[in-house]
């Protein structure tokens, strides 16, 4: 099967395409592809924070809407979808899409590689997850450092995904980091799919509190996470948050269009680090 076979609806939040649908069916759509697709893809989990961030970098712009998936991460891309008549939209919050895959890998065989977190976590994750999900093959784990890898680091890491041979590759760094690195490699390191999950790696094994699910559904677990890390995260809510209603209330408005392709200068590209 080809990409064309899993197109489905978008929301369309600030220029960044949102897919319309709920856990069921993006669990659902990703298994197909493992299943049928010969090709690589990624998933993206989008939230305020990234649609944010894509506002001024036409590359994240960009590897944000040629995702297979864009998962509605946050309460408010749900809202704006089901605002632009998209009913079936909900929120695929990122830990919940890997459990829920994780529990699938389990039925199908699938083989799973850990990509991220601090020094020991990963090993944590994947002792986590096995005794949650019994039968749960995990092939891999790579901690990648802080920056960008060196060519050696590329090379080691490319021969574990080689002898692993998975079918999945889960990305827990922070946005855009994980968003660049999976279009960067998908197709190199010939991965079936690679899902960015941000902070799963964290709320798997305890680092991160989960909130409860009313709190998530009113969508304020933006400040369950500030309370838990409130010195990390209180510029980018503070600056993120308030742009993020500003914009949005434009957009719905009629009276700002938001295109899914950036035009800014040079100097703004090479500030904001745009690649080719």
């Amino acid at each position: 099967m080809t990409r064309s076979d899993f197109l489905h609806s978008h929301a369309d939040v600030l220029g960044v395409k949102i897919s319309a649908l709920d856990l069921d069916a993006a669990v659902q759509l990703a298994d197909k592809w493992i299943a049928t697709a010969n090709d690589q893809a990624y998933i993206c989990v989008a939230g305020v924070h990234g649609v944010m961030e894509a506002q001024t970098n036409p590359s994240l712009m960009q590897i944000f809407n040629h995702a297979l998936i864009n998962t509605a991460d946050g309460m408010p891309m749900t809202w704006v979808g089901r605002l632009q008549g998209l009913r079936q939209i909900d929120r695929v919050f990122g830990p919940d899409f890997m459990a829920e895959m994780c529990r699938l890998s389990a039925e199908r065989g699938y083989r799973n590689f850990l990509y991220g977190g601090k020094p020991g976590v990963a090993e944590l994750l994947r002792e986590k997850l096995q005794n949650r999900f019994h039968g749960l093959r995990i092939v891999g784990i790579y901690t990648p450092p802080f920056g960008d890898l060196t060519a050696e680091q590329e090379l080691e890491l490319a021969t574990q995904i080689r002898e692993a041979k998975p079918d999945i590759v889960w990305v827990g760094i922070s946005t855009p980091r994980q968003e660049r690195f999976m279009a960067e490699h998908v197709d190199r390191l010939q991965v079936p799919l690679m899902v960015g999950v941000g902070a799963a790696f964290d709320f798997h094994t305890g680092l991160i509190r989960d909130c409860a699910r009313w709190v998530k559904r009113a969508g304020l677990q933006w400040l369950h996470r500030l309370m838990q890390d409130p010195g990390r995260l209180w510029r980018r809510y503070l600056r993120a948050n308030p742009a993020f209603l500003w914009h949005i209330a434009w957009q719905l408005s009629g009276l700002r269009k938001y295109p899914r392709h950036l035009n800014i200068s040079a100097s703004d590209a090479q500030r904001n680090e745009v690649r080719p």
